[in-house]
C-alpha cells in the first residue's frame, strides 16, 4: 500500500518480504555500548556479545531510506537490552514500525545542554512510532521475546552518537525494577507516556529536515 506526503512523494509500508537474509548486518557488540549502559559493575566481567543487528538499506525511496532492526532478548545486568542511542543531524525525523514483538521508545528533546521533554512510547507489532525533529532517541526491548522493527529515514540524516555518550546513556534507564533517573543530567523533566500510532502517517514531511 502506498502513501503521499504533501508533495506527493509516495513511499510503500514496509512488509515481511524484505529479503534481508542476504544482506549482512552492521552488529553493535557489548562493548561498543559500555558507557551507556547502566549496570556499569556488570560490564567489567561480562563477554563481549552481540547485542543487535541492523540492516541499513534494505530499499530506497524519495531519497528516504528503510533499514530493519533485529534485537533479541538480553538483560545487561540489570537493564533491558537497548540501542545506543543518537540523535539527528539538523532537522530530521524517523518513522518506525514494529514488525515483531514489543519496544520502548525513549525519547529526550535536549537544547544547549538542558533536556526540556522527555517520554516514552510502548509499541507493538503493527504500531508505529514517529520521532520529531531535534529528539533524541534509544530503543528498548523490553520482553522474553524478540524485537524486529524497521524505519524510513532520510539518506541526508546522520546520527550523532557523542551527545548520549558524554551523559553516559539516555537521561532514564530500564531496567527490571523500571524507570531509573540518570544522575548525570542534573535536571530531568517527569517521565510522560505517549501512545503510539496505529497506521502509517499521511503526512512524511518531518522525514525531510523540515516539519510539516
Amino acid at each position: 500500500m502506498a502513501h503521499k506526503n504533501k508533495k506527493g512523494m509516495e513511499i510503500k509500508k514496509g512488509n515481511k518480504k524484505q529479503g534481508i537474509k542476504t544482506m549482512k548486518p552492521d552488529v553493535r557488540y557489548l562493548n561498543d555500548m559500555k558507557k551507556v549502559l547502566y549496570d556499569r559493575e556488570w560490564t567489567k566481567t561480562a563477554p563481549n556479545i552481540k547485542l543487535y543487528y541492523m540492516y541499513r538499506g534494505v530499499k530506497e525511496k524519495n531519497s528516504l531510506r528503510y533499514d530493519i532492526t533485529i534485537i533479541p532478548p538480553l538483560l545487561l545486568g540489570k537493564e533491558f537490552v537497548k540501542t545506543k542511542g543518537h540523535y539527528h543531524n539538523k532537522n530530521y525525523g524517523e518513522l518506525y514500525i514494529v514488525l515483531k514483538g514489543e519496544a520502548i521508545y525513549l525519547l529526550q528533546k535536549d537544547k544547549k545542554g538542558k533536556i526540556e521533554d522527555v517520554y516514552y512510547v510502548r509499541a507493538k507489532k503493527g504500531d508505529h512510532v514517529l520521532i520529531p525533529p531535534r529528539y533524541g532517541h534509544i530503543t528498548i526491548n523490553p520482553c522474553l521475546k524478540e524485537l524486529k522493527m524497521a524505519n524510513w529515514i532520510s539518506k541526508k540524516c546522520k546520527s550523532d552518537y557523542k551527545r548520549i555518550e558524554r551523559k553516559k546513556g539516555g537521561c532514564y534507564y530500564y531496567t527490571k525494577s523500571g524507570w531509573v533517573k540518570n544522575k548525570n543530567y542534573k535536571k530531568v523533566p517527569r517521565l510522560r507516556f505517549k501512545k503510539p500510532k496505529s497506521s502509517f502517517p499521511k503526512n512524511l514531511n518531518f522525514l525531510f529536515g523540515y516539519e510539516g
